[in-house]
């Protein structure tokens, strides 16, 4: 009945396609051989035992076409079906005219469990030259399963040839029967595994029951303590119940997972690791050699963010060669499915997207399609697992790329999983080494405020002096004159002494808190008293160019700041040009919020960008530029970029730069907007006009000014 159960639920699940219809035939055969035995047991009549021989010579054929469905080779039709069909007729007419001799059941047990076996031998085979891990595994399961039921089956077929065995045979094909219903249902090899396991468990713990009652209850007793019998198996029982299953489970997960054990392993020992790491480049080798030792991957690579854009830069890998950089705008497909959640497995969509076209469902095929097309840039990596690297904030730091081009179908999505738990932890260093970074920064400018405390009571006070003995110097005040060597000195002594004093006032400026105000502000309003104040200090050769959008909205800053910030960005462009040439400010609307500061909404960020026409920066200077003290310029001090860094920051904006050699560079700081559903800047004018300004043209070109 057990038999017969199954067949019917196999076909309720769902829509049945060849194998579960040719799995629906074999579970109706077996279960209809059984009945046949307990009627041919229960009255001996002989019609019973005929329609026994006769279901078992079809057992064979339906277990042979399941197998070639379960596996198919198109445009190809196999010997071994060849040879059953043919056996079949005869092996029909001696059961049919002879089934009690000896010879015809010998001849029916040869034939049913040698095509059974050759079966499962050729299964086994056209698995292992599949080019897919996921059907290698599918298929070893079940070869497995398929054998295990045959071998108890072959065992309880012993009767038939006069060999009789306690019937307990019976009751373990049926159980693998039911093992394999489910592995042609369940798409999970790690449902299988455990359904296989628990059954392994259930069983033994059945039949050490079983046992322990018969040695109790027939052996040693009689019905009168056959309660003993019952408590001591329940003893046992309590006993081996937890045991035995932890043993079964750590088998089954040993034989069946080998290569998920090996990488949940090399996982498991990178994060351990990890949690102790705060530098990113050796989290990034932390990664890279445990994948590599885990043998489950033929090449794998890290992408980080490039903190002076929104690309992605590798920076540890093995295997293959991985691209360079790989832009983020054009693999947008790929970067929204990560938001989603999850590792992407590419064999599995191009799978998928193909399933979609068949069925019909076009706009979900483009959608995976298009997913496809951008992995393209992944080059080597484009057939593997792509996994999202996210911060505490949710924004996107990189990318974990694996690859195993040995096979196809090479992870499985529970390795994914296993995976993703992995690039969690990737984000979480990430994020830590960035908070130990503010830490250091945080330390690193209590002892600069320190410093400048010292400074300034150390320093300015004698360069106070020194500046008021060389201005007495230079203007005695009586009728003697200083000779030209004289005043030249004199002039050099104020000159380097106005230099230190600014040197001075930069390091207290950086190192001590600031004193800003936020509110809303009208950054075009900022922007054209800043350029005004600028263009007071005229030049012959050098002009700034505005082009302010009228459709801003108030943005959350402190004016004074940054104006400041645009005084030291602009100066900065117009040295860069070395005083000749067009600075261009721009103000708009920023389409999506910053890379690094993704948790805001889109549209509500403004920008303001300064370019110039000068050299460009070298690569190797853009990594340092806001580094405090460091410097391209004879005579500068190197805080003034890191000054508007962290004056642009605690407003919680970011400044951005873009640049490249020969075609000069652009500075843009990126502002939250003050009021997102406020007042726009079309209404600017009236800002202004309490300020005491009039609007000026979106477009205007300003007088020149002399290079700071």
């Amino acid at each position: 009945m057990l038999g017969l159960a199954i067949a019917v639920s196999i076909l309720l699940r769902g829509r049945p396609n060849r194998p579960r219809l040719f799995f629906a035939a074999l579970a109706f055969d077996m279960g209809l051989w059984y009945l046949a035995q307990w009627l041919y047991h229960s009255g001996r009549s002989d019609l019973w035992a005929r329609w026994t021989a006769v279901l078992a010579v079809f057992l064979p054929q339906f277990a042979l076409h399941l197998f070639e469905a379960i596996v198919p080779e198109p445009n190809r039709r196999s010997m071994l079906l060849r040879a059953a069909g043919i056996l079949v007729v005869p092996m029909l007419v001696l059961v049919l005219m002879e089934h009690t001799h000896l010879l015809v059941r010998g001849l029916v047990f040869l034939y049913v469990f040698g095509l059974i076996a050759a079966g499962l031998y050729r299964l086994a085979r056209r698995g292992e030259r599949s080019g897919s891990r996921a059907v290698q595994r599918r298929v070893r399961f079940l070869v497995l399963i398929g054998a295990l039921a045959t071998a108890f089956s072959l065992a309880d077929f012993l009767w038939f040839i006069g060999a009789p065995l306690p019937p307990v045979s019976a009751v373990l094909s049926i159980v693998f029967l039911f093992v394999l219903s489910e592995s042609l249902t369940r798409e999970r090899l790690v449902d299988l595994y455990d359904i296989l396991g628990q059954l392994l468990v259930s069983t033994a713990l059945a039949f050490a029951m079983g046992g322990i009652f018969y040695v109790f209850v027939v052996l040693l007793g009689g019905f009168d303590n056959s309660y003993l019998g019952a408590i001591l198996a329940a003893i046992v029982i309590l006993l081996l119940f937890e045991p035995l299953r932890s043993k079964a489970e750590d088998y089954t997960h040993k034989v069946f997972f080998r290569e998920r054990v090996d990488l949940e392993r090399a996982v498991a020992k990178a994060r351990g690791v990890l949690l102790h790491t705060l530098q990113v480049s050796e989290m990034q080798q932390i990664v890279i050699s445990a994948l590599e030792e885990s043998r489950r991957a033929t090449g794998a690579a890290i992408y980080l963010r490039d903190p002076l854009g929104s690309d992605f830069i590798v920076g540890a890998g093995f295997g293959p060669v991985a691209p360079a950089r790989i832009e983020l705008a054009a693999a947008h497909p790929l970067a929204e499915r990560l938001n989603q959640g999850g590792a992407i497995l590419m064999e599995d969509v191009a799978h998928q997207a193909l399933e979609q076209r068949r069925s019909g469902r076009t706009r979900e095929a483009e959608v995976d399609e298009r997913l496809l097309s951008s992995a393209q840039l992944l080059g080597p990596f484009r057939t593997g697992v792509c996994l999202g690297i996210w911060g505490e904030k949710r924004d996107l730091l990189g990318l974990l790329l694996v690859v195993d081009d040995r096979v196809r179908d090479a992870f499985s999505p529970d390795e994914g999983v296993l995976l993703e738990s992995l690039a969690v932890q990737v984000g979480v260093v990430i994020d830590n080494s960035r908070q130990y970074r503010r830490m250091q920064e945080r330390d690193r400018l209590a002892a600069l405020g320190q410093m400048a405390a010292g400074l300034a009571h150390e320093v300015k006070n004698p360069l106070g002096a020194i500046k008021g003995a060389a201005q007495l110097l230079s203007d005695p005040g009586d009728d003697s004159q200083l000779g030209a060597v004289e005043q030249e000195f004199v002039g050099i002594i104020l000159e380097e002494v106005e230099r230190l004093d600014r040197v001075v006032g930069s390091v207290l400026d950086y190192a001590r808190p600031s004193k800003g105000e936020l509110g809303a502000v009208d950054l075009n309003a900022v922007v054209r008293r800043t350029v005004t104040v600028l263009a007071s200090d005229r030049a012959e050769d050098c002009e700034i160019v505005t082009d302010l959008s009228e459709r801003l909205p108030p943005v959350r800053a402190d004016a004074e700041q940054l104006r400041q910030v645009l005084i030291n960005l602009v100066k900065n462009a117009v040295q860069a040009m070395g005083g000749q040439g067009v600075v261009r400010v721009r103000t708009a609307i920023h389409a999506e919020p910053p890379t690094a500061l993704a948790s805001a909404p889109a549209g509500e960020w403004v920008e303001v960008s300064v370019r110039d026409a000068g050299p460009g920066i070298a690569p190797q200077v853009l990594k340092n530029l806001f580094v405090p003290f460091f410097t391209t310029k004879d005579r500068g001090t190197g805080l003034g970029l890191a000054i508007s860094q962290r004056m642009v920051e605690e407003m919680g904006g970011r400044i951005e730069v873009t640049s490249h050699l020969g075609d000069g560079a652009t500075f843009t700081v990126l502002l939250p907007s003050g009021e997102p559903h406020g007042l726009r800047a079309g209404s600017a004018g009236e800002v202004e006009h309490r300020a005491g300004q009039t609007p000026a043209a979106p477009e205007a070109v300003l007088p020149s000014l002399k290079p700071a």
